[in-house]
């Protein structure tokens, strides 16, 4: 099917079009919200577009060319206005670590695909269900960081808004008529609370999971952490993601194999001839710091968990498997695993003790107090 056309969106490239914006948007009782980032193209990632949309019309905001995004936060900390988003977390993540903003008032259209039980929830799924279109998917790479940006790049940004409050109709009868509105109203409620993304998401002990799970010796971990400092470095140097200097892979194998020369590095036939010519002496003076240095001790392991609190919480998992079961819903529907570790450790012997519990409001209380009370009491 060929998706209708649609008006081309207002681009907002300064911070006069942005506040005059903002005075528009103010009057709005809902505004569709999207972001796309440059993770795939930069060292650190950033909200390099924002999509916006009414009832009547589509916006696209360069926050790269706007000096001051803070009027912006007026209207994502206004209670009055309903942000719809679909599969918010990360867009809300990102949005509050670049710009710091207070985001409330949230309808998720993913969340509530899933509180309906519905087994394909994604944007592409639900537009083909409910609006008989198919996005164009051939954009989710995009660099969007570029500039300028061709216009079926902005279209395809375009897109994912544009359609979002209609969704977000059709989505909110569905859960009035089955008597879902106020579980997915208190679900939405959660999401303002999201924390910003990290703003440095470097692990310095990353080395250890790539290491672990290829059964690296301690002297081949030596070497593995000095080539995985290496990428980062270059990484960092060239603005880009660390993945695209050189794979997982490539550093596992010359831990293993520790070449001493340029020969025995160019017989790594994971090694890419481009990396060898680009990286080759880094590389092996990084496998020979590795051999040299004193083999990392591993980060400290997580206390061991009570055996008690492992049993209660296995049957509270059960509970909530049967439950999600029964309803054909996932299982984090019911509860987050979160709560039921919570509710595993603190053993609450009655409803008051579950009070103020992150992720257990009083629509989940209401329904799932008594057994959930019944579970820890056996256990």
């Amino acid at each position: 099917m060929t998706n209708p056309p649609i008006a081309p969106a207002h681009y907002i490239d300064n911070n006069t079009a942005l506040r005059n914006l903002v005075k528009t948007l103010q009057s709005e009782p809902l505004l569709a919200i999207d972001t796309e980032s440059n993770s795939l193209y930069a060292y650190r990632e950033r909200v390099c577009l924002i999509q916006l949309s009414t009832r009547s019309a589509d916006y696209i905001i360069d926050p790269l060319r706007i000096g001051d995004m803070q009027p912006l936060g007026v209207v994502m900390a206004d209670r009055n206005i309903e942000k719809i988003f679909h599969s918010a977390e990360y867009d809300v993540m990102t949005i509050k670590r670049d710009f710091s903003f207070e985001i409330n008032n949230i309808f998720d259209t993913q969340l509530a695909a899933r509180i309906l039980g519905r087994t394909l929830f994604g944007l592409s799924d639900l537009l083909e269900a409910y609006i008989g279109i198919q996005p164009d998917k051939r954009h989710q790479r995009d660099d969007w960081g570029e500039r300028p940006l061709p216009k079926d790049s902005l279209l395809y940004a375009q897109m994912d808004t544009h359609y979002l409050p209609y969704l977000r109709d059709r989505l909110r009868e569905e859960l009035e008529q089955a008597d879902y509105l106020v579980e997915a109203q208190e679900a939405f409620e959660e999401l303002d609370t999201i924390l910003p993304a990290n703003s440095d998401p470097f692990d310095p002990d990353g080395y250890w999971r790539i290491g672990t799970s290829n059964d690296l010796s301690r002297r081949q971990m030596a070497v593995l952490r000095e080539l995985y400092l290496l990428r980062e470095r270059f990484a960092k140097q060239r603005d880009c993601p660390p993945f695209k200097v050189f794979g997982n892979s490539v550093m596992v194998v010359l831990a293993q194999l520790a070449p001493h020369n340029r020969d025995e590095l160019e017989k790594v036939k994971e090694l890419s001839p481009k990396i060898s010519k680009r990286y080759g002496s880094d590389l092996l003076h990084a496998v020979e710091r590795g051999l040299k240095a004193k083999p990392p001790s591993p980060p400290p392991r997580p206390p061991r968990t009570d055996p008690v609190i492992m049993e209660r919480f296995n049957a509270l998992r059960e509970w909530r498997k049967g439950r999600a079961t029964a309803r054909g819903v996932e299982s984090d529907v019911i509860v987050s695993k979160d709560v039921l570790w919570i509710l595993a450790e603190r053993a609450p012997t009655h409803v008051n003790d579950m009070q103020g519990i992150p992720g257990l409001g009083p629509w989940r209380l209401a329904h799932y107090a008594d057994e959930l009370l019944e579970i820890i009491r056996r256990g």
